[in-house]
C-alpha cells in the first residue's frame, strides 16, 4: 500500500427531514484519539441536540472502524455513517452527525437514509485528496547555495519536506523513486549534493 483516498479538506453539510436537523462535519483525524475528540467537541459545540452519532476510518489499509448511534435505534445511525465514508474509499476520516429530534418519528428506514444523506453531503462539500507513501531523504547544502539548491528542486516538483537551519542547512526531501530525485539533485547541485535516507513520510 503505498496511496490511499482521504478528505480534501474538513467539511459541513446540513440535511432537513421532517424538521428534524442532522447537521454532519467531517474532519481529517490521525489516531482514534483525534477522531474521539472530535466526537466530544461537537457535543460540547451543541449541547441542545439529543444525539451526536458517530463514525470513523482510520489508516492506509482502513485498519480501524468504529461506529456509534448514540442513542438512536441500533444500526440506524452509526452503521450506514460508516457505509457511506467505505464507499466513498476514504480513510483518516471522522464524522459526526448532530441530530435535532423535530417532533416527527422517522422509522428505521428513515432514519439510515437521513444519516447516510448527511454524510455524503459532507463528503461533497469535502472532496478528497491522495495520500502518497513517500521516502524521507536529507540533502545537505551550504547556506550559500541553499536557496538557489532548494528553488530549483521545488521547480523540478520536488517535495520539499521541512528545511532545517544549523552550521548548514537540511533540506528533507519527499520522493516515490529515489533513483530519480538523486539525478535531479546530482543536475541542481553539479554532482556535489549526497542524500541520505531519513525514514519514510505519508504526504
Amino acid at each position: 500500500m503505498t496511496s490511499y483516498l482521504t478528505i480534501g479538506r474538513d467539511a459541513s453539510a446540513e440535511v432537513e427531514v421532517r424538521r428534524s436537523r442532522f447537521l454532519c462535519v467531517l474532519r481529517h483525524v490521525e489516531d482514534e484519539a483525534a477522531a474521539r475528540a472530535v466526537v466530544a467537541e461537537q457535543r460540547a459545540a451543541h449541547h441542545d441536540a439529543r444525539h451526536h452519532c458517530s463514525a470513523f476510518v482510520l489508516g492506509p489499509r482502513s485498519e480501524v472502524e468504529r461506529s456509534s448511534d448514540d442513542g438512536e435505534p441500533a444500526g440506524t445511525a452509526g452503521a450506514p455513517m460508516l457505509e457511506v465514508l467505505r464507499g466513498a474509499g476514504v480513510s483518516d476520516v471522522v464524522a459526526v452527525v448532530t441530530r435535532w429530534f423535530g417532533g416527527t418519528l422517522l422509522g428505521a428506514g428513515g432514519l439510515v437514509r437521513a444519516y447516510g444523506d448527511a454524510v455524503r453531503a459532507a463528503l461533497a462539500e469535502a472532496g478528497t485528496r491522495r495520500r502518497v507513501l513517500v521516502t524521507e531523504l536529507a540533502l545537505v547544502v551550504g547556506h550559500a547555495d541553499a536557496g538557489r539548491v532548494e528553488g530549483e528542486l521545488r521547480a523540478r516538483g520536488v517535495t520539499v519536506l521541512g528545511v532545517e537551519h544549523g552550521a548548514s542547512v537540511r533540506l528533507l526531501l519527499g520522493a516515490t523513486d529515489p533513483a530519480v530525485l538523486a539525478a535531479q539533485v546530482a543536475a541542481v547541485t553539479a554532482g556535489t549534493g549526497v542524500l541520505d535516507e531519513a525514514g519514510e513520510r505519508w504526504v
